[in-house]
């Protein structure tokens, strides 16, 4: 499913999310941007689980975005943040509307961009005391500012992650998976990141999260209503679940941000069962982001 289609799709069938798929909308339509392209990191700004890097890991368990040294024009991502608390703050919710305040505040578009792509709620908890916003309103549209970036690293980085990745979390952002895919005939299994919207591959009765491949700890829940998709992987370890869609092939990186927002049922249905996805990423990223401009500044004076 493209993703046109599955946001047209959302639209039509849950007209209360217009406010806040319009953010998505944003977004989505933002992740093309060359701006974001340009801020790639390479070679010896990577991580060191990523191909090029000065330092890469024996065994490969480490994001390639894991201690990167990221540059980025500020004032880009300001625009963007600001945009986005702009829609956000037009619906109804009285929480997004407190959005309001961020536009006032002056807060550091960069902090908060770093904290995005390092799943790390505590400077967007300060930005939104600083502010007057809702904490909880401002950590969701904080944790979009990154999207389009990290889907660049995803185009840039996705013929460099083979077979040998066999993690659960996501082997460009860190980030535990949206759910998973079972493909055609042959049945392959591929994890899908929402941040990213990377893939790869996925061991058949695995928890992600603990790394159980004990059988008898693990469950697979069916929804009763036969016309909701997919199902629920869970681990009666660790208590966490992760969505499974089975389909001919998987769809495109766009698109797996909205599908799992439109499988929001299976969500409620674990949650039911006592069942949870872990809060944060699934591998510490610790990356550096600074000011381009700031950076070029900095060399010319050297010079």
């Amino acid at each position: 499913m493209t993703a046109g289609t599955a946001l047209d799709d959302l639209k039509r069938r849950r007209r209360e999310w217009a406010p806040w798929l319009a953010v998505v909308e944003a977004v989505l339509r933002e992740t093309g941007g060359p701006v974001w392209d340009a801020a790639v990191p390479a070679g010896a700004d990577l991580g060191a689980g990523a191909p090029g890097a000065k330092a890469a890991a024996p065994h490969p368990t480490v994001p390639l975005l894991a201690g990167a040294a990221v540059a980025l024009q500020a004032s880009s991502v300001r625009r963007f943040f600001e945009r986005l608390i702009r829609i956000a703050s037009l619906g109804e919710s009285s929480k997004m509307a407190t959005l309001r305040g961020a536009l006032d505040a002056d807060l550091d578009a960069l902090v908060l961009f770093n904290a995005s792509l390092c799943q790390d709620s505590v400077p967007v908890k300060d930005a939104a005391a600083a502010s007057g916003s809702d904490a909880e309103a401002l950590q969701a549209v904080t944790a979009l500012l990154s999207v389009p970036f990290l889907h660049a690293c995803r185009r840039r980085f996705a013929s460099s992650i083979g077979e040998s990745w066999v993690q659960g979390y996501c082997p460009v952002c860190g980030s535990w998976p949206a759910f998973a895919e079972v493909r055609g005939i042959e049945r392959s299994r591929s994890f899908r990141c929402g941040r990213c919207g990377g893939e790869w591959h996925a061991r058949a009765l695995y928890c992600p999260y603990c790394d159980m491949t004990d059988h008898d700890e693990l469950a697979a829940l069916l929804p009763e209503k036969a016309d909701v998709p997919g199902a629920i992987d869970a681990c009666n370890r660790c208590r966490g679940y992760v969505k499974t869609f089975t389909r001919l092939q998987g769809c495109e990186p766009g698109a797996v941000m909205l599908e799992d927002l439109a499988s929001v049922e299976l969500d409620i249905a674990a949650l039911e069962h006592g069942y949870a996805r872990p809060a944060g990423a699934g591998h510490a990223l610790d990356v550096r982001v600074a000011d381009k401009a700031a950076t070029r500044r900095f060399f010319a004076w050297k010079s």
